[in-house]
């Protein structure tokens, strides 16, 4: 039996289950590991600047590399209590994520020495499974253990933290034997989908919910078949967009409370049957649940048992992976369509295309300073349907996924549930790094973009290339609208007078991002005028390309704008008059392509 170290079987073990990017920051407790990495040459890693930036990234790249696992690599003590919020991240989203912190020895812990936390404790409430290994010979199984953990059930994020000693263990271990632990998924039976589709087939009105959990198996494709079979429309949730490409004639909107279309709420109360997959019911798609659940049966799918019920109870619930659900739901609807016995749902696929038509929210503001709506519009028009979106929290979250198009699946990259601030831009970096080939388009109000911007100068020194826009009002924009209801306006403001600056209008809004940019090896461009967008995007795609670097383009908007949401389906709040053309219509966009 060949012999070596805990970490050189611990990074063969990374080889042989697939996951051979790591992002991450070396140290004194984790430099053994570092030190396997560079002696085996098959993993990759990227240098982050701040640990937090590194589970981010290792994030992002999971979210979009389509069943590979990113890795986040970090020292002991304050590396892993960084990473807190990138394992939250990933575990409220369903995302695999391997973390690996380095330890103190054995002998030392619990003896409160330099940078030794138990970090196996803290991780514990936002992890599938935490743990410190004391013993090296239990390395090689604690790894194959935590990709089982990673890929079974409901996915998420695992932290294996190594002691100094542990790592440097001498043991025995053979790469050419392992094999990887079976995933378990459970799958739906045939009766239960049958009596799925009773229920589905007897409404008048239905709807598919389409949650994230339909991407994260790879069931898009069988989604949209079985739509199509049933002439039933579908409604992604914010995990779930992509699903369905969003000019698809079934493609019937997003429902919800900020992140939502017009047509998608006013559909759903139309509703009279909803059968979710793979989704959470979660707050900002339901709002408040007597309107939501208001004379409509659910029945709802989901691969994590203790998810059904949790947030309201179905009329009927089912325990599966998606992928296996809509398989057998397919295998079923296309016997009852051959023999002929599904409904007739023409009408009702048509009264959801109208709304679609019609119910809009307007874009195209050609004032100075720019109103938001207006950069979504050009966004659509410069960016073409395989762009892939990266973006977390704040208004400007809310408002691309008002007014954006996704056309494919994992083209939608969204923080949903946790939406740190500070995700986007180590996130997108994570993505360019799966996604090589996709054009890669960040969105970022300032906040957000000032959270963790020395990360850039990662996709700088690594050559990740992608667009960043950056939307600055210099407001903590969806608190300055929430705290509309307290009559206040307070400490919201990111506003000072740039002494450095030499805008005279973007000086007056503080940070001067464009130079910001610059100094950390990356290329930006500001836009004041609404009619210089599509100029603007169009050369930001250019220059990322050419120079390999991230480019941002920071466009200057008017200090405040109230974006559509509410408490209700039927009571979300539109500030703006709706348009009156075809201002956000997806089928427009297509025709743009």
């Amino acid at each position: 039996m060949p012999r070596m170290r805990a970490v050189d079987a611990a990074v063969a073990v990374l080889e042989l289950e697939g996951a051979t990017q790591t992002f991450g920051l070396p140290g004194a407790a984790i430099n053994p590991f570092y030190d396997a990495m560079r002696r085996h040459g098959g993993i990759s890693h990227v240098l982050a600047r701040h640990v937090e930036g590194a589970s981010h990234m290792a994030d992002g790249y999971s979210r979009a590399a389509a069943g590979n696992i990113g890795v986040c690599l970090g020292t002991s003590g304050p590396a892993g209590t960084d990473m807190v919020t990138g394992l939250y991240a990933a575990g409220a989203d369903s995302v695999p994520l391997l973390a690996v912190t380095g330890q103190a020895p054995v002998a030392k812990l619990d003896k409160e020495d330099f940078q030794a936390v138990d970090i196996a404790s803290i991780a514990a409430p936002v992890t599938k499974w935490a743990v410190t290994v004391k013993e090296g010979a239990q390395v090689p199984g604690a790894f194959q253990k935590a990709f089982q953990l990673m890929r079974s059930g409901r996915p998420g994020p695992v932290l294996l933290d190594l002691p100094l000693d542990v790592q440097q263990t001498e043991i025995e271990f053979n790469p050419e034997t392992y094999a990887p632990l079976p995933v378990e998924r459970p799958r739906a039976t045939r009766a239960q989908v049958e009596r799925a589709l009773d229920l589905l087939q007897r409404a008048d009105r239905p709807l598919l919910v389409a949650g994230g959990g339909v991407l994260l198996a790879g069931a898009e494709a069988l989604l949209v078949e079985l739509a199509e079979t049933l002439d039933v429309p579908v409604v992604p949730t914010l995990m779930g967009w992509g699903a369905i490409p969003d000019d698809h004639p079934l493609a019937a909107g997003m429902v919800g409370i900020q992140t939502a279309h017009r047509y998608g709420n006013a559909t759903f109360l139309e509703s009279d049957l909803v059968l979710g997959v793979g989704n959470r019911w979660a707050n900002r798609h339901t709002g408040g649940l007597d309107t939501y659940r208001r004379g409509r049966t659910f029945v709802h799918v989901d691969i994590e048992p203790t998810q059904l019920g949790r947030v309201f109870a179905p009329d009927y619930g089912i325990v599966s992976d998606a992928r296996a659900f809509l398989a057998t739901a397919l295998e079923v609807a296309r016997e009852r369509w051959a023999a002929g016995v599904l409904p007739d749902r023409r009408s009702w696929v048509r009264a959801c295309a109208a709304r679609k038509g019609t119910l809009l929210r307007r874009t195209h503001f050609t004032q100075a300073p720019i109103k938001p709506q207006r950069v979504y519009e050009e966004m659509n028009r410069a960016f073409g349907p395989d762009t892939v979106y990266v973006t977390t929290i704040g208004l400007s979250q809310i408002a691309a996924a008002q007014l954006l198009h996704v056309y494919r699946p994992r083209h939608w990259v969204n923080a949903g549930q946790a939406g740190p601030l500070g995700w986007t831009g180590p996130a997108a970096l994570g993505v360019v790094r799966a996604r090589p080939d996709a054009p890669v388009v960040a969105i970022s109000g300032d906040y957000d973009f000032q959270f963790m911007l020395e990360e850039l100068a990662v996709g700088a020194q690594h050559r990740l290339p992608y667009v960043h826009v950056v939307v600055n009002n210099a407001y903590l924009g969806l608190i300055r609208q929430a705290q509309r209801g307290f009559d206040m306006d307070y400490e919201v403001s990111l506003a000072f007078e740039n002494i450095n600056s030499t805008d005279p209008v973007a000086g007056g809004y503080g940070v001067d991002h464009v130079r910001v940019a610059e100094a950390l090896g990356c290329r930006a461009l500001r836009v004041h005028d609404p009619e210089q967008l599509a100029e603007a995007f169009g050369k930001a795609q250019a220059m990322a390309a050419e120079l390999r670097v991230p480019v941002v383009v920071e466009v200057v908007l008017e200090r405040v704008t109230n974006i559509a949401m509410g408490a209700d389906l039927d009571t979300v709040t539109e500030f703006e008059e709706p348009a009156r053309g075809r201002d956000d219509a997806p089928t427009a966009v297509a025709l743009l392509d």
